[in-house]
């Protein structure tokens, strides 16, 4: 599908003609790759890492566009479960003309990132920008549910919050790699700013983002390792309970075996020989008297379990 967009006082803005300098591809078919392929001349691998969620950032110097790959996180939804995945994107920089091919539509000009607008390389740096800047606002989700996830641990007895978690750190991961493949490709721009014919304000604004981007690199980084960090500390507190319950069960076992250590002995023949006349005092006192063991075997091995 063919979104096509022109800057219009200073802002971009949606066209309806064809003439643009400016046109978004999402999830092109068959007949707009061929003509991204053979008018416009995009290598054919470079076009398919474009939409390939594997592919790994980078940008490219080739006659007559740049092409730059990049990351940018997936629409959430409730079906992902707490899995944040990331996908490609793939601009491609004309002299006179910028083309964008994602496989998913996501906002690219939204706000004030839309408006201050005047030529090709304005447009590169706002998609710059307005992808960076979406990793802000899925960190801000990937915190309210890292914060719920941790008040579920808290009261839940089954390992589904710990999925869960694992789950998220996993999404973390994906935008910490992704994050640092985006900082790679912003420095080999900063790098070769002069073959994209940057100003010195698009100089300066492309540093803004690289310390921009850095700080969510940061911050996803530091997300990540609190999880991993919570991940750990539940599985040893659950570690822990288990093991305190198998010693309370082995504790009950023992002081059971001992007083069905005397019944074995003296609740058969013998004690009723010796008590025969007065069964009905001795037995409701033999069966105290095991109770009271067993309740005495249980708190002797309690206390030197302790010690």
């Amino acid at each position: 599908m063919l979104q096509q967009y022109s800057i219009v006082g200073g802002r971009i803005a949606h066209s309806p003609d064809g003439s643009t300098p400016v046109d978004v591809y999402v999830l092109p078919n068959d007949e707009e790759r061929s003509h991204l392929i053979n008018d416009l001349g995009i290598d054919e691998h470079t076009l398919r890492s474009a939409t390939d969620p594997d592919e790994t950032p980078r940008i490219e110097f080739d006659s007559p566009y740049i092409a730059i790959i990049l990351k940018y996180p997936k629409n959430y939804s409730a079906e992902d479960n707490f899995l944040f995945l990331v996908k490609s994107m793939g601009i491609f920089m004309f002299s006179d003309r910028v083309v964008v091919v994602v496989d998913e539509n996501v906002p690219l000009f939204l706000g004030k990132i839309a408006a201050n607008v005047h030529t090709v390389q304005d447009v590169v740096l706002r998609l710059l920008m307005q992808t960076i800047r979406h990793f802000e606002s899925h960190l801000r989700v990937i915190n309210m549910c890292s914060d719920e996830i941790e008040n579920e641990l808290i009261e839940s007895r089954d390992n589904k919050s710990l999925l869960d978690m694992f789950t998220l750190e996993k999404g973390l991961v994906y935008y910490v790699n992704a994050l640092s493949g985006n900082r790679r490709v912003l420095e080999r721009i900063r790098a070769g700013a002069a073959k994209f014919n940057f100003s010195e304000d698009n100089i300066e604004l492309l540093e803004d983002l690289q310390v921009e981007n850095s700080q969510f690199l940061d911050q996803a980084t530091i997300n990540s390792q609190v999880l991993s960090g919570l991940m750990d500390a539940r599985a040893s507190i659950i570690n822990n309970n288990l093991n305190v319950m198998m010693k309370n069960m082995n504790a009950i076992v023992i002081a059971v075996a001992v007083p069905t250590f005397f019944t074995g002995v003296f609740g058969m023949s013998e004690f009723t020989m010796m008590t025969k006349e007065y069964w009905y005092f001795a037995y409701p006192i033999f069966v105290a008297f095991m109770i009271l063991l067993g309740v005495f075997a249980f708190w002797l091995i309690k206390k030197y379990e302790r010690h």
